[in-house]
């Protein structure tokens, strides 16, 4: 894979966004469900809930993809991003598609008046965090995260 670029997705890209968003969750350990990913992703692109960047071969073939859901900071009363699901193939690791996704987001954010990106990743993801770092994301000391699964 020589080249990879990067593109916001459009309502067209659906069929292909689902089936990396299925292959992703699957990373997570979520059975395969491609009817369910194509419905979770479609209604994104229905209501505007997200900004879906994909990366393209050579060949257009969509090797990856991250989604920004929209936000706000209020202390800072400015909006911002969480960048919360980047995926790239198997085959396409290693080429920079990762680098190349988490740059168009950076870069998408940066026009749309965003203060800031927030992400979070496992601990144990190594190889995700060396990215994030040498992109210039800083972890966070100042606060902790909590969750509540509903």
């Amino acid at each position: 894979m020589a080249t990879v670029a990067t593109r916001l997705a459009t309502s067209d890209d659906l069929e292909s966004v689902a089936a990396l968003f299925d292959a992703y969750r699957q990373f997570y350990d979520q059975t395969p469900d491609l009817a369910r990913a194509r419905q979770f992703i479609g209604e994104r692109f229905e209501r505007g809930e997200s900004i879906l960047v994909v990366a393209e071969s050579g060949t257009r073939e969509l090797v990856g993809f991250c989604q920004l859901y929209p936000t706000f900071c209020s202390v800072r009363a400015a909006p911002t991003f969480v960048l919360y699901d980047l995926f790239v193939t198997p085959a396409a690791r290693g080429t920079g598609a990762g680098k190349a996704l988490m740059i168009a987001a950076e870069s998408h954010a940066r026009v749309s008046g965003a203060a800031r990106i927030e992400l979070s990743t496992a601990r144990s993801n190594r190889v995700a965090r060396a990215l994030y770092e040498s992109l210039g994301w800083q972890r966070d000391e100042d606060f902790f995260v909590y969750g509540k699964t509903l």
